[in-house]
């Protein structure tokens, strides 16, 4: 009975994974017309549902191994397991956020609603990336102290954060980044890129607590409860520029 603990764990993980996918899924999308006389469209708030459950399921990911490193019930099982449920929650449900950004950019734009289907299809290719480098980690053995590629559920916050970013940052240049096609190509093109990619990436375990040996860490850390402060949400997507730039500049130390 002890050793199934972890899993249903991580079954909680899928779950708000698929309660994500709903979220999404239901979101629509809605015009208004300005006083001069254009139309304007925008997301329903049911996309930000999304970006939580997907950040519950972090949490949910985080314990399930906490809680099996605890109670000493490792077990194959448990592995794939994770890794199913982490294709779901930060693969599958992030590319359907991005697909309602996509058909957001596209709306914008003239005679875009009748846009063909094949401009939405590259959304999918974060839960492609996902999936495969979940199957690679699986059967790597030297990814014990350090990551090849940034971690899917990285991935997956990152694309969470932007219908926060909508929701609460007033900047004019985000809004007009978060409504531009060719925006979201390039964060498709970068988060997929970094998941199937062999750079060394930092794994925050530490083995001892010296500065030497974790300098690209402790900076990390220092640095995202500024950031965080000043940006808000909009520091997600920032962090994750600065953990792949500290992770390849303190290479030797990962």
């Amino acid at each position: 009975m002890k050793q199934q603990i972890p899993n249903v764990v991580t079954l909680l993980n899928l779950l708000l994974g698929c309660l994500a996918i709903t979220a999404a899924l239901q979101s629509q999308l809605l015009s208004v017309v300005t006083e001069t006389g254009e139309t304007e469209f925008y997301i329903t708030e049911s996309l930000v549902t999304a970006s939580i459950c997907i950040g519950l399921a972090a949490v949910v990911d985080f314990f399930d191994g906490f809680i099996a490193r605890l109670l000493k019930v490792h077990s194959e099982m448990g592995k794939q397991l994770d890794s199913l449920s982490d294709v779901v929650s930060f693969g599958v449900a992030p590319s359907i956020i991005v697909y309602q950004f996509i058909r957001l950019s596209l709306a914008q734009q003239s005679h875009g609603l009748q846009a063909s289907t094949a401009w939405l299809v590259p959304a999918f290719l974060l839960a492609l990336a996902g999936a495969y480098r979940l199957a690679r980690f699986n059967i790597d053995t030297e990814q014990t102290t350090y990551f090849k590629g940034i971690p899917v559920p990285a991935a997956g916050l990152v694309v969470a954060a932007f219908p926060l970013i909508q929701q609460y940052n007033t900047y004019t240049w985000v809004q007009v980044c978060l409504q531009n096609v060719w925006f979201w190509y390039g964060i498709i093109a970068l988060l997929s890129t970094l998941m199937v990619s062999s750079w060394p990436m930092m794994a925050f375990k530490f083995s001892n607590y010296g500065w030497a040996a974790n300098k690209g860490k402790y900076l990390f850390l220092a640095i995202t409860v500024v950031l965080a402060i000043f940006l808000q949400w909009l520091a997600v997507p920032v962090l994750l520029l600065l953990y792949v730039a500290l992770s390849l500049l303190f290479k030797p130390n990962v």
